[in-house]
């Protein structure tokens, strides 16, 4: 037998052609970036994925690390995407995807997935009073306030969104709009609510409400805010209960409301309601989705347009 014997300086050749170890992102850490992503917070991620909130923190400074760069920041609203982020999340729904279509491989979650339909919390309520069930089958809803809908249409989760408009979508020059129509909101109160002379106007606000505070602000009018709550139903019972006032839009007061008029109250500005569509979208069922959406909550008419300006 002839044993070979290499020397170190031969090893050490034989070490540098050696072929690299590929570095791999956990699928874990990919689920946490889109978690933050859709919920818009650590903390509610963590709640989501069932970990803890150091963990979470720890999974994305890890990928920030691989990545090179920041993927979220903290805002007042929450937390967000930077544009590394963005990228980020894209690339992270397009691993998830795949892993998703390697399971069925094996015979789970067969057929077409569901349209992801994201709508505003203001109209989840007039969507399911004129939406059959039986047209629901293969979409899936998510209701939320319009600003994280309409991230979540401009990160990819979301395939058709229905909002009020929101100057998040002043930047966005993809974003398509199927169909929109001007909305005009009013103050809304108990039929006995009553205002103590020089009292600041009580307000049930929504997170990251800039329909009434921005409006008394800009009329330098006292307010505080006694109740928030992103369920725009609650806040309907706030004011039932004589809480405070909220703003609702003027065709869809409840009977147990009536429309606040009062003196001190400065107008509400017009929104724009607006059936917006993802980027790259494409196929039968999304139109047909489209145009039934159309039909129900725009009279049927269809302005297709970039975005430009809400």
């Amino acid at each position: 037998m002839e044993i070979v014997i290499a020397s170190r300086a031969e090893i050490g050749g034989l070490a540098m052609h050696r072929p690299r170890q590929y570095l791999n992102i956990p699928t874990e850490i990919v689920r946490t970036v889109v978690a933050i992503s859709e919920t818009g917070s650590l903390s509610k991620a963590g709640e989501r994925l069932g970990l803890s909130q150091p963990a979470i923190s720890s999974q994305v400074k890890r990928l920030q690390s691989l990545v090179g760069g920041a993927l979220f920041v903290r805002t007042a609203n929450g937390t967000t995407t930077t544009e590394l982020g963005k990228v980020a999340v894209q690339q992270a729904r397009r691993i998830l995807e795949a892993n998703d279509q390697l399971l069925r491989l094996g015979g789970n979650n067969e057929g077409p997935q569901p349209l992801r339909l994201g709508m505003s919390t203001m109209l989840a309520e007039e969507f399911l009073k004129l939406q059959p069930v039986d047209a629901l089958a293969d979409i899936m809803v998510h209701v939320d306030m319009s600003p994280a809908i309409i991230r979540g249409l401009i990160d990819g989760y979301v395939d058709i969104a229905f909002v009020y408009g929101n100057p998040s979508l002043e930047a966005e020059d993809e974003v398509t709009i199927a169909s929109e129509a001007e909305e005009r909101s009013v103050w809304v109160r108990s039929r006995d609510f009553v205002l103590r002379p020089g009292a600041p106007i009580p307000i049930l606000a929504w997170p990251g409400d800039d329909w009434m505070m921005r409006t008394l602000t800009k009329h330098n009018i006292s307010y505080k805010i006694v109740f928030r709550s992103p369920n725009h139903q609650l806040r309907l019972e706030a004011a039932r209960a004589g809480y405070g006032l909220t703003a609702c839009p003027e065709r869809m007061i409840p009977p147990f409301l009536v429309s606040a008029k009062d003196y001190y109250l400065p107008e509400l500005p017009v929104r724009k309601r607006l059936l917006c569509v993802r980027p790259g979208l494409e196929g039968s069922r999304a139109t047909a989705l489209v145009q039934r959406l159309s039909s129900l909550f725009f009279n049927g008419t269809k302005t297709i347009r970039q975005v430009s300006n809400v």
